[in-house]
C-alpha cells in the first residue's frame, strides 16, 4: 500500500509521487483516472480494486515551475560526486564555498561546489585566485526536469519513463 504512484496533471505533466493508498482514494472519489495498473489488485471483502502505478487528475492544477531544493545531497548529485577542483571521485567529499562565507559568500547554488578534503583544505578561506585553483565546471542551479526530480524511482518503475521523458 505504500508503493510510489506517479500523479500526472490533466495535461499529462508529472506533478507528484504519492502512496498507493492516496492514489486509490483519489481514484475512488472520481478525482483521478487510472492510466496504468501494473501491480495487480487489492482485495477487500466486497470487491477487488486495481492497484495503480500511474494516475491522472481529472482537472488541471496550476503550480509554479518546480525548483530543486538547495541541500548538501543535491549539490553532490549536481556535481556527480566529483571534486570540482581535482576531479577525484570519492565517497568522502565536502562542500566548499567558492567565495568564502567570511567574505560574504552566500549559501546559493552558484557559490557551492563539491570538493575532496584535500582540495578544500588547500583552498581554505581564500578565493580561487588567491589559492591559484580552478573549477572543473561553473556551479549553477540544476534544471528541475521530471527525470531529475523523479528519476530515482525509474529503477523500480520502468513503466513511468514515457510519461517523464517529455517534461
Amino acid at each position: 500500500m505504500h508503493q510510489p504512484v506517479l500523479v500526472l496533471n490533466a495535461n499529462y505533466e508529472p506533478l507528484n509521487i504519492c502512496s498507493t493508498k492516496r492514489a486509490i482514494g483519489l481514484y475512488l472519489t472520481g478525482k483521478a483516472e487510472m492510466l496504468l495498473n501494473g501491480r495487480g489488485y487489492i482485495r477487500t471483502v466486497r470487491q477487488n480494486y486495481p492497484r495503480p502505478s500511474i494516475i491522472r487528475l481529472g482537472y488541471m492544477i496550476k503550480r509554479p515551475y518546480p525548483r530543486v531544493r538547495l541541500t548538501k545531497k543535491e549539490v553532490f548529485r549536481r556535481d556527480s560526486h566529483t571534486c570540482q577542483y581535482c576531479g577525484e571521485n570519492s565517497n568522502h567529499l565536502t562542500i566548499d564555498h567558492v567565495i568564502p562565507r567570511h567574505r560574504d559568500g552566500e549559501y546559493r547554488w552558484n557559490n557551492l561546489v563539491t570538493a575532496c578534503p584535500k582540495c578544500n583544505l588547500r583552498k581554505g578561506g581564500r578565493t580561487l585566485r588567491e589559492a591559484n585553483m580552478r573549477l572543473k565546471r561553473e556551479p549553477a542551479e540544476p534544471r528541475a526536469t521530471a527525470i531529475y526530480l523523479y528519476g530515482t524511482y525509474l529503477k523500480q518503475n520502468e513503466e513511468w519513463e514515457p510519461y517523464l521523458q517529455g517534461w
